[in-house]
């Protein structure tokens, strides 16, 4: 059997992009980080510009495997990190990723510069994990993403707003006559009915999100202002039945 031959490598596929942080240098001492939304960390660690790193800090945050209990809870992600000798690093990194709200991978490279720094050398990594998170939050591809889940969401709210306000009409319909039954005085020619004229209802359908927002409002307030007046004509009403 002849031997099977090794696969090629796809060159068809852009290679993953990944975000650079700027480097920061204190006393010798040189910070430098690579975040990327689809490696891991381990693979990052492997960049080899970071090989004559001392420490190759680094945090992975990914969506869980595990569910919600409740389909309104936050999603779960699973956290973890390697302080790769820098105690506490790891942990200094991973609270970027949850600032940031962000999956994937960052990994802070440290070269010792000879000098101790003491505590503000975790100032240097979250900077630098944050400072490269924040280039892919800010790039082309993740606006576009966000402008997407943008408009998904408003048109989410639009139909909502479509759905609730004709149950807000309803409902104000319903307590101006309740109203008007509170305000009412005999009538000297019982005979005689006065119909107010039919508010006109807009056609929901046909609006786009910023006026059904500015309608549900005035709906709320309209809604508010009929509730306050049916309670002073119930006071009103109490006042004189206990003075008669």
């Amino acid at each position: 059997m002849a031997p099977k031959r090794s696969l090629s490598p796809d060159h068809s596929r852009p290679p993953p992009k990944t975000y650079t942080s700027s480097a920061i240098t204190d006393r010798a001492s040189r910070f430098l980080a690579i975040y990327s939304p689809t490696l891991t960390a381990q693979q990052l660690q492997s960049t080899p510009s970071f090989s004559s790193a001392t420490h190759r800090i680094t945090a992975s945050r990914i969506p869980s495997t595990q569910r919600p209990l409740a389909p309104s809870q936050q999603p779960l992600y699973t956290t973890t990190h390697d302080d790769d000798g820098e105690k506490y690093g790891g942990k200094a990194v991973a609270s970027v990723l949850l600032d940031l709200n962000i999956t994937g991978s960052v990994v802070v490279a440290r070269w010792y510069g000879g000098v101790m720094l003491g505590p503000v050398r975790f100032d240097h990594i979250k900077q630098c994990a944050r400072e490269a998170g924040s280039k892919y939050l800010n790039s082309p591809e993740q606006q576009r993403v966000k402008k997407i889940r943008i408009d998904e969401d408003d048109e989410k709210r639009r139909k909502e707003l479509i759905r609730i306000l004709p149950e807000r009409d309803q409902s104000i319909s319903v307590l101006r006559g309740l109203l008007a039954e509170k305000q009412s005085t005999p009538s000297p020619s019982p005979n005689t009915e006065t119909k107010a004229s039919p508010a006109k209802v807009p056609d929901y359908m046909k609006l786009p999100l910023k006026p059904l927002e500015n309608l549900e409002r005035a709906r709320d307030a309209t809604i508010g202002w009929i509730l306050a007046q049916i309670e002073k004509a119930e006071v009103a009403e109490k006042t004189a039945s206990d003075a008669g």
